[in-house]
């Protein structure tokens, strides 16, 4: 079979494959297409990878007792499954029907990108389960229970906080892992894991980076809304850390017509450097008044990874974290072949969730994706580089740091390629 411009294979239907998975050993598990699956992630372009990390220890997550689960004859099965044998049935949730147009092209995304790691992976024995959660917290609860009761050893999605927190207990109840794509870390944890761009451990790069750069009185603009928030505490927390000092916060609404008051009131505190958290027309308008000279930086977070940027002048020399470009244009590229469409930068996050499930679809029916397995402290390497899950569901994410330039956005701060680098 081959991917042309058209769909790939029908929803609930996985093509033909050899089955993959992980090899022994705690290793950093490199899952992006172009990176064989099941390599170790060591940076190493050759073909002799050099040995192994050491091996790490961290606390295992606390047991929990789950149910026992086997198959049953009115699970899901295709007609050509072999008497006997359990496929890998995987459940994803997205809101396919939400009222919002920009959210059914996200969820439609999501979906095929998933598509494409299940046919990139080879893996036949995996069933997509495709199940529309419709936007609402009440029916992410329903198409959750229907595709456990279909048999679902794992569930991808659902995408946003609220169904989210409507799956959790239903899956948890029944022993069924969540990779869900909210950055919200509140609805982690308890075998809920968050495979997506969260902004803690963003704003804890830059300014680490910043700060080993000289930069020690921090300022920080952040939306006023629940994203800001966030920022915010982690903007505060993270310059405690480096041992600097806050010398002034602004809130904003996030219209271009509302911004330039606060930038100025944050210019007037002098700082050093300045954490922008917003990107698009609202950074663009925000620039005239924060044009930044040799002594004060201006920070940003993954929403300045915009190529639009580029072209604003005002920005230039800026620095903000992001995750590494280099398999994600491969992706971007593999994707649009496929589908005729360019992705949206959170498509990788589905790629991501599918191909770790093929990573880990070798063992026993039902006991393949534990917590032991998921959050593997040596972590997997994926479209947007490295990432694990920590006990609490949270991801911590290799990041780099990039620098708008006019010529494009220059890494000045490679992310790191295995979680010894990282510091762990």
């Amino acid at each position: 079979m081959k991917f042309g411009a058209s769909r790939p294979t029908p929803l609930g239907r996985a093509p033909h494959g050899q089955v993959l998975g992980p090899e022994s050993g705690l290793r950093v598990w490199a899952i992006a297409a172009l990176v064989a699956i099941g390599a170790l992630a060591c940076g190493c372009q050759t073909a002799r990878p050099p040995p192994p990390p050491p091996h790490v220890v961290a606390p295992p997550p606390e047991t929990r007792v789950l149910p026992q689960r086997s198959e049953q004859p009115y699970y899901y099965r295709l007609r050509h499954t072999a008497e006997g044998h359990t496929p890998v049935r995987v459940a994803i949730l997205l809101p396919l029907t939400s009222p919002s147009a920009e959210t059914r092209a996200l969820a439609d995304a999501l979906e095929k990108a998933a598509e494409l790691a299940l046919f990139e992976s080879g893996n036949g024995d995996i069933i997509i389960m495709p199940r529309d959660d419709g936007g609402s917290p009440a029916q992410a609860a329903q198409a959750a229970s229907a595709a456990i009761n279909d048999g679902a050893e794992i569930i991808l999605g659902p995408l946003f906080a609220q169904a989210v927190t409507a799956v959790a207990p239903i899956a948890r109840a029944q022993g069924v892992p969540v990779i869900a794509f909210s950055s919200d870390r509140a609805v982690g944890g308890d075998g809920v894991y968050l495979l997506s761009f969260q902004p803690e451990d963003e704003v804890a790069r830059i300014v680490s980076y910043a700060a080993r750069h000289g930069h020690s009185n921090f300022a920080a603009l952040v939306p006023a809304n629940a994203y800001g928030g966030k920022v915010e505490a982690a903007f505060r927390a993270s310059v405690e850390d480096q041992h600097g000092q806050v010398v002034d916060v602004e809130r904003f609404e996030p219209k271009p017509d509302t911004v330039a008051a606060p930038a100025h009131a944050v210019e007037a505190a002098n700082p050093d450097a300045i954490l922008i958290a917003q990107g698009g027309p609202v950074l663009k308008a925000m620039a005239p008044a924060l044009a930044p000279t040799p002594s004060v930086k201006l920070l940003g977070t993954s929403l300045w990874d915009d190529s639009s940027i580029q072209n604003e002048t005002l920005l230039a020399g800026g620095w903000f974290a992001a995750p590494s470009q280099e398999q994600w244009r491969g992706f971007a590229e593999r994707y649009s072949t496929t589908y005729g469409a360019r992705p949206p930068r959170i498509a990788s996050l589905a790629y991501d969730a599918m191909s770790l499930v093929a990573l880990l679809a070798k063992g026993t029916p039902y006991q393949r994706y534990t917590d032991a397995a998921l959050t593997d402290p040596n972590g997997f390497s994926g479209i947007d580089g490295i990432f694990r899950f920590r006990n609490d569901g949270a991801i911590e994410r290799g990041l780099a740091v990039m620098e708008v330039a006019p010529e494009g956005f220059r890494v000045v701060d490679p992310a790191p390629r295995t979680f010894e680098q990282l510091g762990s």
